[in-house]
């Protein structure tokens, strides 16, 4: 099976089809946080879709879209795929970002940056305490906070790999 994407595209909303199994949850915080951002920065990342328009990643934003009022969005059509692809493609697309880490001492500097540029940091997804929490641990004369290493263990049977602290 060769698995073709296409270009860019915009896609009505009421041709958009929802995966009919999703286990990802989207609260309405998460919606009102992606509505908030769709207002300040645009819809930046495209649904991905199939061939039939049916959605592989992006439930989130479209709900968040459809109560903004939008009538189309950016899409990327990924033909080719078996059912079974497109469902582990839902899957990744969420984990895979999940999986990265901070650099939380840039992370602190870019915060206080942005603060001292007036930006609203509600925007970016972090709650106010863990803004406060972050920019603590790296104040003049903080503590430093203990190195977090973590060693990643691969299972032998299934090969499914996991961070232990």
């Amino acid at each position: 099976m060769t698995t073709k994407v296409h270009p860019y595209k915009r896609v009505l909303i009421g041709e958009l089809l929802p995966a009919e199994v999703n286990p990802r949850v989207h609260s309405n915080r998460q919606i009102e946080q992606l509505r908030r951002s769709i207002r300040e920065f645009g819809f930046t990342n495209p649904l991905l879709i199939d061939e039939h328009g049916k959605i592989i990643a992006g439930h989130g934003r479209l709900a968040a879209a459809k109560l903004e009022g939008l009538a189309d969005l950016p899409a990327i059509e990924v033909g080719g795929l078996s059912d079974s692809q497109k469902r582990a493609l839902l899957i990744a697309d969420n984990q895979l970002a999940i999986n990265a880490d901070w650099d939380e001492q840039l992370l602190a500097s870019e915060l206080k940056s942005l603060m001292n540029d007036d930006f609203d940091l509600s925007l970016i997804g972090f709650s106010q305490l863990e803004v406060d929490d972050l920019l603590k641990q790296f104040e003049p004369g903080a503590e430093q906070p203990a190195l977090d290493i973590r060693v990643m263990i691969q299972c032998p049977q299934c090969g499914h790999q996991f961070h232990r602290p």
